[in-house]
């Protein structure tokens, strides 16, 4: 595999064709990469302390709906 500079210096070379080939491709390989480590915190549990912080807020009347807050904005 190529270093990280090397790769840099190949994507500046690219044209402009390739480049934006190249762009679309890598952001949907980062897109994909980043959905799948949410989806892995997610199912271990890594929001469930926050989830349960934010029904106990709204149990406790800690919150504004959201058409009222867009309202204010």
């Amino acid at each position: 595999m190529s270093t990280v500079l090397e790769i840099e210096q190949a994507v500046e070379h690219l044209p402009e064709e390739e480049f934006q080939s190249f762009a679309q491709w890598f952001d949907e390989a980062r897109a994909q990469r980043v959905d799948a480590a949410f989806e892995k915190a997610v199912l271990a549990g890594k929001f469930d302390a926050m989830a349960a912080q934010a029904l106990r807020d709204i149990d406790a009347g800690r919150t504004t709906p959201l058409d009222e807050f867009l309202r204010r904005a």
